[in-house]
């Protein structure tokens, strides 16, 4: 008795025939061709072709498409790449489950600086752009890399930054914000409540690359979306987020 073939999905036939037929193609190949050869209507292979581009699976010089960087990307080893293509993947598997703007932070001098970002698809969000930078007294990735520096570092730090008012919630004060680090210590997440904008909450957790503090992976969202079901569901996300970075996924 013949077993059943298992269903596919069309739309990932047509991306992966897409990219092995442009793949066989290595001069280029125009969408036209690509729409005759594989039979794809043209209005679904504009859609395909503009994702594979934007992904970096395919690169387009005028008419032609061809094989993209991204491609070759998935043949490397996590320690071959990029912090920002081995951390990508995870961020915006993080903003699909929880449809709440999540970037990874990096620490640069006494800020943090943006290095991937993925925007909530809602009405009511917050944004952040790639390479913005903050101070790290009142974000919630700063604090989480606060928690990261040595007793010495840290020390450095508060002889050393410079830590404005942007709300009325922001903290300034050393002690109240070295009792924050120690806490983000014993749990592995820091918190921020309406400190960098009226508005706005956030949580995050440092991200382990290699046995080194590489960054800080941050959630923030709406105060009015804001509840202990959130909370908690964000955290267990970030920590399995985490989780999969240190274990090299």
């Amino acid at each position: 008795m013949t077993k059943p073939t298992q269903p596919t999905v069309k739309s990932a036939m047509r991306t992966l025939d897409i990219i092995e037929y442009v793949v066989g193609n290595p001069s280029g190949v125009a969408a036209q061709d690509i729409a005759a050869a594989l039979q794809i209507p043209v209005s679904s292979l504009s859609y395909l072709l503009a994702t594979l581009c934007e992904r970096t699976y395919l690169r387009r010089e005028g008419r032609q498409y061809l094989a993209g960087a991204g491609l070759e990307r998935l043949r490397m080893p996590a320690s071959a790449m990029s912090i920002e293509d081995r951390i990508a993947p995870h961020v915006r598997a993080l903003r699909r489950s929880l449809n709440e703007t999540t970037s990874f932070f990096t620490l640069t001098e006494w800020e943090i600086e943006a290095r991937v970002t993925e925007t909530a698809e809602q009405a009511l969000r917050y944004s952040v752009s790639v390479g913005a930078r903050a101070p790290l007294h009142c974000m919630a990735a700063g604090k989480a890399m606060l928690s990261s520096l040595s007793d010495g570092a840290l020390t450095r730090y508060f002889a050393e930054s410079f830590r404005p008012l942007f709300t009325p919630r922001t903290l300034t004060d050393e002690a109240m914000l070295r009792d924050q680090i120690a806490a983000v210590r014993d749990t592995g997440f820091a918190f921020t409540d309406e400190e960098y904008t009226l508005g706005v909450c956030g949580i995050a957790r440092v991200v382990q690359v290699d046995g080194v503090a590489a960054g800080a992976l941050a959630v923030a969202l709406p105060k009015l979306r804001y509840t202990p079901e959130a909370r908690a569901q964000i955290m267990d996300r970030l920590a399995a987020a985490c989780a999969a970075i240190e274990a090299g996924g």
